[in-house]
């Protein structure tokens, strides 16, 4: 069912940790409804939206990751190319950003 992808380990874990966060943000929303607010985002966003926003995010920056990794390797003259695990830190801690200030 799932040949057409390539299932690596940091693949996996991405998709596992999006999936406990909308799980996470399901039970929170039950406990607690969201109000809108204002961050440093050009809109008033309820907790989804921030996570939608910052999933997206954290998507395009490990797409990026993965396009220019190539690069990166000639740029900084390495032996092989940068580990997928330095972007999914990245945008992690971009996604906890976003939830927390956005």
């Amino acid at each position: 069912m799932f040949d057409w992808m390539v299932w690596t380990l940091p693949v996996a874990v991405f998709f596992t940790c999006i999936a406990l966060m909308l799980a996470g943000m399901t039970v929170w929303e039950i406990k607690s409804p969201t109000t809108s607010r204002k961050g440093f985002l050009p809109i008033e966003t309820t907790r989804g939206d921030r996570l939608f926003i910052g999933l997206l995010t954290a998507a395009y920056i490990n797409l990026a990751w993965v396009g220019l990794a190539e690069h990166v390797m000639e740029w900084f003259s390495l032996e092989e190319e940068p580990s997928v695990w330095v972007s999914f830190v990245f945008s992690m801690a971009v996604l906890a950003f976003v939830m927390r200030k956005g």
